[in-house]
């Protein structure tokens, strides 16, 4: 097994609209998409089209979301053996998308954030490589953070680390139990910069001293950073026509693994990122313009 993904299950009900509203502004909704979501699901659907044997640990609901996001997962040969069923409502996403491409969202968690650290199958979760962690929003309860920073101080495998907003938004010193154990951290240029209230590249050498292996930060159009204690790699990003930037980071993470565990050199792996990145953002959704292997000639 390869990667095994630890993070919200969220159904993404994404609205294409006139605008974005501001406070007191009103504007209207073009069409109305329903797409599985969730950062890291969107990330291991993207390994499991490029071929990577994956799994998840998450929690969902009874109900007709919960039912809708375990078949997608099945239909992308994701293993599912790791998601717990529960009482409750599944977690939704609202994504608000303009003409341009840009989004907003609002979070449901639902049961997100219910999972204890005993229902985790720490026999299962041992057979992967890599465990891809993201956040959880924390709003009904602590347990699947706390849950992650357990999973990832008793087993001996890689971790990569995508905190989002919402975690760095917790601060550094919650995070530091997963930090120093992380093989690749995975933010966008804005979180690392709160995080360690530096300019990227030395908030890069920072999480390096905390016992980070591997700094990747996200720049958007831009390409990638990457730092890892030594070399500093800069991969700018091909320029592509953005219809909704919704998972864009996602996808990079998918490519970005992908050739970490391919064996792939760091600024390889940066390309790959932006690769896959930018062609998830020509569809709308998270996952509709995730490629899979045969689509693509990783060797040019």
């Amino acid at each position: 097994m390869d990667v095994i993904g630890f993070g919200a299950l969220n159904l993404d009900k994404i609205y294409r609209v006139d605008k974005i509203p501001r406070e007191d502004e009103e504007g209207f909704v073009k069409d109305v998409e329903l797409h599985p979501g969730g950062s890291a699901a969107n990330t291991i659907v993207g390994l499991a089209r490029l071929g990577l044997k994956t799994g998840y640990i998450g929690k969902v609901g009874n109900d007709g979301e919960g039912e809708l996001l375990l078949k997608d997962f099945e239909r992308e040969n994701v293993d599912v053996n790791g998601v717990v069923k529960a009482e409750g409502r599944s977690g939704n996403a609202l994504i608000f998308v303009d003409d341009q491409g840009h989004r907003a969202i609002l979070v449901d968690p639902g049961v997100n954030d219910t999972i204890r650290f005993d229902e985790v199958n720490l026999d299962y979760v041992s057979k992967f490589k890599l465990i891809h962690l993201t956040s959880f929003i924390c709003k009904n309860g602590l347990n699947s953070f706390l849950s992650q920073k357990r999973l990832v101080e008793c087993l001996d495998i890689k971790v990569s680390f995508d905190p989002g907003m919402i975690y760095v938004e917790r601060g550094l010193d919650d995070l530091k139990d997963i930090l120093k154990r992380t093989t690749l951290f995975m933010p966008n240029r804005m979180e690392i910069e709160m995080l360690f209230n530096e300019e990227y590249t030395k908030a890069a050498r920072m999480a390096i001293e905390l016992g980070v292996e591997i700094v990747v930060v996200k720049l958007g159009k831009k390409g990638c950073y990457i730092y890892d204690g030594k070399n500093e790699i800069s991969v700018r990003a091909e320029e592509v026509n953005a219809v909704d930037t919704t998972g864009a980071g996602d996808a990079f993470n998918a490519g970005f693994i992908f050739g970490y565990l391919s064996g792939k050199d760091l600024k390889d792996c940066g390309r790959l990122g932006n690769l896959i990145a930018g062609l998830n953002i020509q569809k709308v959704g998270a996952r509709a313009g995730l490629p899979r292997y045969e689509e693509l000639n990783f060797e040019s």
